[in-house]
């Protein structure tokens, strides 16, 4: 899979131990990338979780980069820890980016439980999906 920077919502940096919004916000332009469905958005873990209960992952966007209003787009996971859906290199959010989105997209992860105090997530828009394992 070929990654572009321009493209990534997180790249590993940080942790995630609270409800927050991804690191990056993408601007779209002034057209709907999702008309095409060549866009496909990913979230791999890269550090397991521990603590919490479960993770949430959703897409929102907005018309401005603040997000003063966000918009919650269909595109929505939540992965326990239980279920070893968040130990390391494990794909948590694997979808197209779906039509409608306004100009600004940022992933938006809500931990359920006790805070967590490692897990990291790459995530971004890619074109074309790598299939092999």
């Amino acid at each position: 899979m070929i990654l572009d920077k321009q493209l990534m919502f997180d790249e590993s940096e940080s942790a995630i131990t609270a409800t927050r919004a991804s690191t990056n916000v993408l601007d779209l332009g002034s057209s709907d990338a999702g008309k095409s469905e060549d866009l496909d958005i990913f979230a791999r873990t890269t550090e397991a979780f521990n603590n919490l209960t479960s993770l949430g992952i959703k897409l929102q966007t907005a018309t401005d980069a603040a997000f003063t209003t966000p918009v919650d787009l269909p595109a929505q996971e939540a992965i326990t820890l239980a279920s070893g859906g968040l130990a390391i290199n494990k794909e948590v959010l694997r979808t197209s980016l779906p039509k409608g989105c306004l100009r600004y997209v940022r992933l938006n992860y809500t931990v359920t439980g006790t805070a967590p105090t490692t897990g990291k997530i790459t995530a971004g828009l890619i074109i074309n999906r790598q299939t092999n394992p």
